[in-house]
């Protein structure tokens, strides 16, 4: 880095999360190395929590769209706001970051210029000895997964590479995103964040997963719950869309049996929860984006040059099937 001191935005996205704000903005008050400039962008929140923000915390500057634009026209508003910082975090509002959360994540961004993204390390909120997600993780069975959630925290003490991070608590390189584009407002919310990571890995950018940012994490505060009709349609919907944009048609053909794998479990799955249609209706809904990504011109064209990286990256996909099941 040029500057003695990096730039850094937090961007925050808020829909009706007055129960959780307060918690997430007084963390950020008491960080070792505070933030240059703390946006919350509303996404037509209801509930008075964009007033309480304007009242109780003048030191951020609030956006508010009068509707509900997702995470990913939140968090790009936010980024679009961030213009002249070196790194931008993007953070959930159902979180609680600890003293050194920022101070830890510039300075991982600092060490090498080839890393896109850091993830912090993620806890239970009920719990901060137990993970919920130290970097995500994506495989040849089309499923995208938290690395070492449930499992114990110390277990997870090292930096580690990661096929994207998480972005409730990563930090982003804007140079990075003006080359690659922002979020994909398509997504509206779920698997945004898997989807820029890779766009980045196609790049030969790298995403890390940095323990020494330590954040607690309620999670699903948005949709309400672990699993219901907007999460599993969505997610569903998205995962079909995400391979079609990231993978030329010769890869997709060689993971194909995988993905039938992957997606006939996935049905099963959520069919025994009660939601095997809205996952069903999420599929015919992700074929549907597929054709208005193309028509977008959204699908990451295929370079030549980027093949080492395409190479590595399926390599990748294959082993993550079976750190899946063991949980690493």
């Amino acid at each position: 880095m040029n500057k003695a001191k990096p730039t850094v935005s937090v961007v925050i996205p808020n829909f009706n999360g007055g129960k959780y704000n307060r918690t997430c903005l007084e963390a950020l008050r008491r960080q070792t190395l505070s933030p240059d400039r703390i946006i919350v962008v509303d996404n037509g929140s209801t509930d008075g929590s964009a007033e309480e923000i304007e009242t109780d915390f003048p030191e951020v500057t609030l956006f508010r769209f009068p509707e509900n634009t997702g995470f990913t026209g939140a968090v790009n508003k936010g980024i679009a706001m961030s213009e002249g910082m070196d790194y931008c975090i993007l953070l959930n509002n159902d979180t609680e970051a600890e003293p050194d959360f920022v101070r830890a994540l510039v300075e991982a961004m600092g060490r090498r210029d080839d890393v896109f993204s850091c993830q912090a390390k993620m806890l239970k909120m009920s719990d901060p000895s137990v993970m919920d997600d130290a970097g995500d993780l994506y495989c040849s069975l089309g499923w995208a997964f938290a690395r070492g959630k449930g499992m114990p925290e110390e277990e997870f003490t090292r930096p580690a590479a990661i096929f994207s991070s998480c972005a409730g608590a990563a930090i982003y390189s804007m140079r990075i995103l003006k080359e690659i584009g922002g979020f994909d407002d398509n997504h509206f919310a779920y698997l945004e964040d898997t989807d820029i990571g890779w766009r980045a890995r196609i790049r030969g950018y790298r995403n890390v997963f940095i323990p020494a940012a330590r954040v607690r994490h309620v999670g699903s505060a948005s949709s309400g719950s672990i699993y219901n009709l907007f999460k599993v349609k969505n997610t569903s919907r998205n995962s079909i869309y995400l391979i079609y944009k990231n993978m030329p048609t010769p890869q997709i053909l060689l993971n194909l049996p995988f993905f039938l794998a992957g997606f006939t479990v996935k049905a099963a799955f959520f069919t025994l929860k009660g939601f095997g249609p809205e996952y069903i209706r999420g599929i015919g809904q992700g074929f549907a984006l597929c054709k208005k990504g193309r028509e977008e011109g959204r699908r990451v064209e295929y370079d030549p040059r980027n093949l080492p990286h395409y190479v590595r990256i399926q390599l990748e996909l294959w082993i993550n099937v079976a750190r899946r099941f063991l949980r690493r």
